[in-house]
């Protein structure tokens, strides 16, 4: 892939974009087989790999320049502003859509926040589309309520020109930080959710939910942990930090006894959606902690799925498996390094199968998906 902004030293979003792609994988996988225990075999299967561009299916753009002359993209270190309206990672569907979004900025009056003087109310703005049906979600973050009722004025307009935008919002985030969001959200749409499918299974992402950035690569990696869990024959599992329910909802059927588990309430409304529309009976999610959830139980399910943050399921979580037993767990992972010490804790497991998908080409991430079975006393 060839970039402008990168060659230019413009941005470095896409660190790895001057190795061929088979290297990325390959370079990718050897990290991931480093830090994986050494003393005993398991099953690598081959990496699932992505597209090179136009994966992408949200973009995150930084507000600067003028209310007149919006720029839509990131600041840098040295204070000026780079537009990455047309970057390659994103379907080619936002580019028009961008250039709509400055129009509207305009209009609405809604001055961009300037960091060194502390002034102005646009930071942000979020685009999310849904691959199922082209539908998009448009929220504005702004540092205050100060501008709303100006944005309020001038939508129908945004909306006439742009009519798949099914959801559009604002969160205000007040604080003078490198903080992409706050806690408040105003949807200003009769929807308040982006609908998704991924094979077959409806799913839904909410203004302030977490959803995956690589649609088809996650679409794989759900269907990939469907089928390891329909091998082994589980009748109860629970899919612990659940986000929107997509892959305990993929592990499921009308016999299976679901329990789905995720602090944020707006992604367990989205999963309770999507159970209900699936028919699926067997199925709860509700809005709690993880690891408090599990620490409450005495019993636990033959199977216990977690996709956990960065930072891993920690100790607590791991102590508590280690005692409890469950058959098989299920680890998804962004982040193999915490992966691998959550691994390292769980002393009565060892690794099956581990497969790498590849959801952030061009940089060093990846994502992990780990099968760990008890070990026979």
């Amino acid at each position: 892939m060839q970039c402008a902004r990168f060659s230019a030293g413009e941005c470095h979003s896409c660190e790895w974009l001057s190795l061929a792609y088979p290297e990325q994988i390959k370079k990718k996988q050897y990290d991931l087989l480093e830090r994986l225990p050494k003393d005993y075999s398991f099953n690598t299967l081959i990496p699932v790999e992505s597209q090179q561009i136009q994966f992408r299916n949200k973009a995150k753009m930084v507000v600067s320049g003028s209310v007149e002359r919006p720029i839509l993209g990131l600041k840098l270190r040295d204070g000026s502003a780079v537009d990455l309206c047309q970057c390659l990672l994103y379907p080619a569907s936002f580019e028009p859509v961008f250039k709509i979004i400055k129009t509207f900025i305009a209009k609405a009056g809604l001055v961009p926040y300037d960091i060194e003087r502390r002034r102005g109310e646009l930071k942000f703005i979020l685009l999310t589309e849904s691959r199922a049906d082209g539908a998009m979600m448009l929220r504005f973050v702004l540092r205050s309520e100060k501008k709303l009722e100006q944005l309020r004025t001038a939508l129908p307009w945004l909306q006439t020109q742009l009519p798949l935008l099914a959801v559009i919002s604002v969160n205000i985030q007040p604080v003078h930080m490198a903080i992409l969001e706050g806690e408040k959200e105003i949807v200003l749409t009769e929807k308040s959710f982006l609908d998704e499918s991924f094979n077959q299974i409806p799913l839904h992402i909410r203004p302030r939910g977490f959803f995956q950035t690589n649609p088809n690569v996650a679409a794989t990696l759900y269907a990939t942990a469907g089928n390891w869990v329909r091998e082994l024959n589980i009748t109860r599992l629970w899919d612990l930090f659940c986000g929107s329910g997509g892959f305990g909802l993929h592990c499921a059927d009308k016999f299976t006894k679901l329990t789905g588990i995720e602090i944020s309430p707006e992604a367990i409304e989205c999963a309770r959606l999507s159970a209900k529309e699936l028919g699926l009976e067997h199925v709860e999610f509700q809005a709690l902690d993880s690891t408090g959830y599990a620490q409450a139980k005495e019993d636990v399910p033959q199977l216990v799925l977690v996709n956990p943050p960065r930072r891993g399921i920690g100790e607590a979580l791991c102590e508590y498996l280690n005692k409890m037993k469950p058959s098989y767990i299920l680890y998804s992972s962004c982040h193999a390094q915490t992966m691998a010490k959550d691994i390292e804790r769980l002393s009565h497991y060892q690794i099956d199968r581990v497969q790498l998908f590849d959801m952030f080409p061009h940089t060093s991430h990846y994502e992990v998906l780990t099968l760990l079975v008890l070990q026979e006393s």
